[in-house]
């Protein structure tokens, strides 16, 4: 039986649609960091707190936002060689252990202060990357992905509009000839690109991925960017991408509450010193891994930053930046998915270990 929504329902996003797009726009327009999400956390929490009530997002749109979401995140490792990925495979993996243990560490300080804050909760809000994931993450391992959402943006806002201030200090390599790759249509791909968006949860459910939503369809996206030729790519339209982050900001605005948006706010100097902190040891990082791998401390900072991919891949792309950018944020990202994934049954890993040292 299907349930249709009721007049008050339709009431409801008939306004918060027309709004978010429109904010969307306009954020977009003056280059906002993730305008689309943020637009759509402002109108959906703006229209919840008014009601006093959650704003419920439609289940399969929903779906298909998470499928999206998990094609864009898949794409840039379509690009890259396995043999250049292998390359950097030690030192990308040595420092996405550094970065993600800073952010598990700050995780559990967060949680043994506020005891109301569970531990998946206060880790996926400190980890860092995936920002667009980890609120669609945190839903799923029944963490309060509304603070998570709020504390992900908030570093995201901060280290997007920081960045490229900070990374035009140094000198860029030489750019490569060539203009950035527009979107084609292509009618098989665009089939294609919505069966992946939409069963690839099944097909992650049937291999017991964690958080089946996104990684499903990354190694979809991965899969047939090696099988298939180059007009096959799932790069979505524009307009599926804006619809996914429409999606995203809805559920993490929709479900905001007076008692969260206040433990968002207690919590916000701590949030904003570890964000700063993060940056910091992700710039030393950075000049490690230029002194290593030979590359410009320009490259070395994008290569490290701790998110933000969209505006990292837009640096790399404009000043010429090699395939050590892309090669280390994507093995990071893949570290944030699996840890991100299996973090319950890291917990109680880890409860078990300190009550056998005990």
């Amino acid at each position: 039986m299907v349930n249709f929504p009721d007049r008050s329902t339709l009431s409801t996003w008939s306004v918060v649609v027309p709004l978010s797009v429109a904010l969307g726009a306009l954020l977009s327009h003056w280059q906002v960091p993730a305008a689309w999400i943020v637009a759509a956390i402002v109108v959906s929490s703006t229209c919840a707190l008014w009601r006093g009530r959650e704003l419920h997002v439609n289940t399969h749109y929903y779906r298909f936002g998470r499928g999206i979401i998990g094609i864009m995140a898949g794409l840039p490792l379509v690009g890259i060689a396995p043999s250049t990925l292998a390359s950097y495979l030690v030192p990308g993996v040595l420092f996405a252990v550094i970065t993600l243990g800073c952010g598990v560490a700050g995780g559990m300080v967060l949680a043994r202060a506020r005891k109301e804050m569970s531990r998946e909760t206060a880790v996926l809000a400190m980890l860092p990357g995936g920002a667009s994931t980890m609120p669609i993450m945190a839903q799923e391992l029944g963490a309060d992905y509304r603070f998570v959402a709020l504390t992900q943006y908030l570093r995201l806002l901060i280290v997007s509009m920081t960045l490229p201030v900070v990374a035009h200090l140094f000198t860029p390599p030489a750019p490569e000839a060539g203009a950035q790759q527009s979107y084609e249509f292509h009618l098989g791909a665009l089939l294609l690109t919505l069966l992946v968006a939409l069963g690839g949860d099944k097909v992650g459910k049937l291999l017991r991925l964690p958080a089946s939503g996104v990684l499903g369809p990354l190694l979809l996206t991965v899969l047939c960017g090696l099988i298939l030729p180059p007009q096959w790519s799932l790069e979505p339209p524009p307009v599926f991408a804006i619809m996914a982050f429409l999606s995203i900001g809805w559920i993490c605005g929709g479900g905001l509450s007076v008692p969260a948006l206040r433990l968002f706010a207690h919590q916000l100097p701590t949030t904003v010193g570890f964000i700063v902190g993060l940056m910091v040891l992700c710039a030393g990082a950075g000049w490690l891994l230029a002194r290593w791998v030979g590359a410009t401390y320009f490259e070395g900072y994008l290569a490290t930053t701790p998110g933000a991919l969209e505006t990292v891949l837009a640096l790399s792309h404009e000043d010429g930046a090699g395939a050590v950018v892309v090669a280390m944020q994507m093995i990071r990202l893949i570290a944030v998915f699996i840890l991100a994934g299996w973090l319950p049954a890291a917990l109680q890993a880890w409860d078990r270990w300190r009550g056998g040292a005990g």
